[in-house]
This record gives structure tokens, C-alpha cells and sequence, in this order.
């Protein structure tokens, strides 16, 4: 287990590399300024994210396929991977964390875009799509497609599920006193009472969930920052400071330099708001929506509150904290983001556990459908080798229910076995499924440009498309 371990650590630091940052912030890049910065219309997009549409064809709601995204997006990662950037990068990591969030906008945009155009109708009348569809019917790449596919089935064992179960088992013990195994029974009978409900269940949950903690989590931090506020101004120009310094000033942290604070910083940006990896595609597609660009601009509105605004907050609370109080150890993610929130008289160690707890849930919800629609592509073609817009999608309903049956199973597997191992082969996953839709990005970004201009740039966001489904 060791070698394997050390295989996968390997593997995961050269997939999570310069070249990986350097492709997903170039497409970032890339996009927005291809689209004429889509960030721009960020206020009209968090308008159409609660209007509802539902006169549009599409199995949830705008808002539904929006919260399900942002519940598999927000989890641990925005709270301990913020930490771990801070305690390798330096707190210049935040402010490298927070741009990626914001050129991120632009590919989440045109993920949300593509996934629309080419969805398709199931048999029994569902809304399917993702990279895989856009791979396959957009670029005619069939093997990639089920490479990411596969890809993705695989991943939801991972960080949408063992990983998360781990922290809601092991916070659950740690501050309550629970017994791993009776917590990650109860978790597992949560879980079962909404994912056997299909996606409109899991949305429906995600949709009411989302909402409440992620208040409760920003109202929490934003109580840590008045606490902090005579540290507030000197954590943020420490920030940026030591984001392009050679080295950081103050706080410890002496000896960072400008390359890591940008290494750890991209690199945790890019993992906690999943811009690029065409995770959320896959369930955007499912949205009531009337054409293409009103679901990309609903989109990208969760990498907007992810890491523009969860994220950012997480960081500043961190900072600030250990200028109020250099005891702080910062040499582990976990344990800086421990110490710096139990500093909090009162508040603070509420604060982080129930915002673990329920980030971890809401991730393993997300996770469940991405995972359930890539199995139920793989099995289309398995079993017939059609094409995936005929109605030989989503008839294979034992892979389905096989799939969520393995998945109720991993969640109490992950609550009380230890998990570094599927932590490094979530991290190659996760890769593993961002080159392929970065190609798809790339390659179909004219089509993203031709939707763009017809209803966005045309002020024609009322507009019905015309569906080939």
C-alpha cells in the first residue's frame, strides 16, 4: 500500500503541476478575453440564477442545477485547501486563489454553455449532457469522451465521497465524541433518502442546503473578521505583499517566495471552484433553460460565490489570525485552519465544524449525480455502441441502481477506514478529467463566441433556442 501511496503522490504532483496551471489558467485567460470578459455580467447572472424559467424544457430548475453544482464545489477544500495554499504558499497564496476565481467566471461560463447545446433526451424524457456529449457529438471524439467518462465514475469514489465521509466521521468524533461507524451509518441513510430520488431530489435538498450553510459559514467568518478587524487591514496588504514579493513579510512566513504563493495558490483555486475539471456541466445540463448562454451565465455564478467570495473569506479569517495570534502554527492545512477558527472565543469552533459537516454533505449529493450520469453514459455504450443522442441513453437502469448501491457502501467505508491513499488518486482523477474538457473548451470555443454574440452580445437572452435533442 505504501508503493501504491507513493505511486499516486507522484503521479498527482506531476498532473497538478506547472503544466496543469499553465493550461487551465491559460484557458481562463484565454476565454475571458475571447468572450469579451464575460465577468462583467455577473450581477445579471446572479438575477437569473433565482428567476425561474419554467416554461423552458429542462428537468430542474435554473437555481436547482445551480445549487447541485455548488454542492459538490463547496466543501473541505474551501476551508482546508484555502489553509493548505496559506501554510505552503504563504498568505500571498490567497490573492493568487482569489484570481483564479475570477478569470474562472469565464470557463465555468462557457462549460455551462456547451453543456446545454449539446444535451440530450433520453428515453424516458431526461435531460443528459456534460463533456462527454460535447466531446463526442461537438468534436466527434467518442474515445475521449468515455476516457472522461470514466474518469469522472471514478473520481466520485473519491473526492465526492470517501474523503468527505472521512471528514464528517472524524469532525463528528473529534468534537463530539461520536463513534465513526454509528456516524457514517447515519450518513449513509441521508444519502440514500435523497440520491434514490434522482435529480430532482438531489436538487431539491441541494437547493434548500446550499443556501443555509453557505450563509451560515459567511456569516461566521465575516463575525471572525469584526473580532479581527485591528488585523484585518495589515492581513490584506500582507496578502498582496507576499503574492508578488520574493519573500513574505512578517506573520512567519519569511522565505516564501512569489513562485509558491502562486504554485499553491492557482493550484487550490483551480481544485476548490472546479472551473475547467467539467464537473458542474454535467449537471447544468439538466437545467429549464431557453437558450445556451442564460444557463453559462447562471453557471458561472458558482465560481463567483465559491471562491470569489467563500474562499477570499476563508483566507482573510486565516490571515488575519495569525497576526492576532503568532502561537498559530501554519506548517499543516488542517491543523492552521484548527488553531486559527478555535482562537474565536465562543463561535469560531461552531463555525468550523458545522461548516465542514455540511460542505462535506452537500459534496458527496453533487458528486453522486456526476458519477451516476457518467456511469449511465459508459453503459450506453457498452451495451450498444449508439450514438448518445438516441434514446439508448438512460435505459440502463441496473448500472444505475448498482452504482448507487456502490456509492452508499463507499460512504461508510470512507467514514471509518484512514484515506491518504484516495486522496492522491482523487488529486489524479481530477486531473484526468480536466485535459479532456480543456480540449473541448478550447476546440468548440467558437461555438462558445457564435452563442455568445446571438444572445448575449444581441441582447436576445429572451430568446428561444431551437433544440436538436
Amino acid at each position: 500500500m505504501e508503493a501504491i501511496n507513493q505511486f499516486f503522490t507522484t503521479l498527482s504532483s506531476l498532473l497538478w503541476g506547472w503544466p496543469m496551471i499553465i493550461l487551465l489558467l491559460g484557458t481562463h485567460i484565454f476565454l475571458t478575453f475571447r468572450l469579451r470578459i464575460p465577468q462583467r455580467k455577473i450581477w445579471t447572472a446572479i438575477k437569473l440564477s433565482v428567476k425561474p424559467d419554467k416554461e423552458a424544457s429542462g428537468d430542474v430548475s435554473q437555481f436547482g442545477a445551480l445549487a447541485t453544482a455548488l454542492a459538490a464545489t463547496i466543501g473541505t477544500g474551501n476551508i482546508i485547501g484555502v489553509a493548505t495554499a496559506v501554510a505552503l504558499g504563504g498568505p500571498g497564496a490567497v490573492l493568487w486563489c482569489w484570481l483564479t476565481g475570477v478569470f474562472g467566471i469565464s470557463t465555468k461560463y462557457a462549460e455551462g454553455l456547451l453543456a446545454i447545446k449539446f444535451r440530450v433526451k433520453s428515453a424516458n424524457g431526461k435531460m443528459i449532457g456534460g463533456p462527454m456529449f460535447a466531446l463526442e457529438r461537438g468534436l466527434g471524439w467518442k474515445w475521449l469522451a468515455i476516457l472522461f467518462a470514466l474518469f469522472t465514475a471514478c473520481a466520485s469514489f473519491g473526492i465526492g465521497n470517501t474523503v468527505q465521509a472521512n471528514a464528517i466521521a472524524t469532525i463528528s468524533h473529534e468534537t463530539y465524541g461520536l463513534p465513526t461507524y454509528l456516524v457514517g451509518a447515519v450518513v449513509c441513510a441521508l444519502v440514500a433518502a435523497v440520491i434514490f430520488g434522482g435529480v430532482k431530489s438531489i436538487a431539491r435538498v441541494c437547493s434548500m442546503l446550499v443556501p443555509f450553510m453557505a450563509l451560515f459559514y459567511v456569516m461566521g467568518c465575516i463575525y471572525i473578521l469584526i473580532v479581527n478587524s485591528g488585523f484585518l487591514w495589515p492581513a490584506i496588504k500582507l496578502i498582496c505583499h507576499s503574492a508578488f514579493s520574493p519573500q513574505a513579510a512578517g506573520g512567519g512566513f519569511v522565505g516564501t517566495t512569489v513562485m509558491m504563493a502562486a504554485r499553491y495558490g492557482i493550484a487550490r483555486g483551480l481544485f476548490s471552484n472546479e472551473s475547467g475539471l467539467g464537473s458542474a456541466p454535467i449537471v447544468a445540463a439538466a437545467a429549464q433553460t431557453r437558450n445556451p448562454v442564460r444557463q453559462a451565465l447562471v453557471s458561472s455564478t458558482g465560481t463567483f460565490w465559491d471562491t470569489v467570495v467563500i474562499c477570499a473569506l476563508t483566507g482573510l479569517v486565516i490571515v488575519s489570525s495569525i497576526i492576532a495570534y503568532p502561537d498559530i502554527s501554519y506548517s499543516d492545512g488542517a491543523a492552521l485552519t484548527k488553531a486559527a477558527f478555535s482562537k474565536i472565543p465562543y463561535l469560531g469552533a461552531p463555525i468550523l465544524s458545522f461548516g465542514l459537516l455540511t460542505f462535506a454533505f452537500s459534496t458527496i449529493l453533487g458528486w453522486s449525480y456526476y458519477g451516476e450520469r457518467s456511469v449511465e453514459y459508459l453503459a450506453s455504450k457498452w451495451k450498444a455502441g449508439k450514438d448518445s443522442s438516441a434514446s439508448s441513453v438512460n435505459r440502463h437502469t441496473k448500472p444505475i441502481m448498482f452504482y448507487r448501491l456502490l456509492y452508499i457502501i463507499a460512504v461508510f467505508v470512507g467514514s471509518i477506514t484512514s484515506l491518504s491513499i484516495v486522496w492522491n488518486m482523487a488529486d489524479c482523477m481530477n486531473a484526468l478529467m480536466a485535459i479532456p474538457n480543456l480540449l473541448s473548451l478550447l476546440c468548440l470555443s467558437g461555438i462558445v463566441v457564435k452563442e455568445t454574440k446571438e444572445y448575449l452580445w444581441n441582447d436576445q437572452l429572451e430568446k428561444d433556442m431551437e433544440e436538436e435533442i
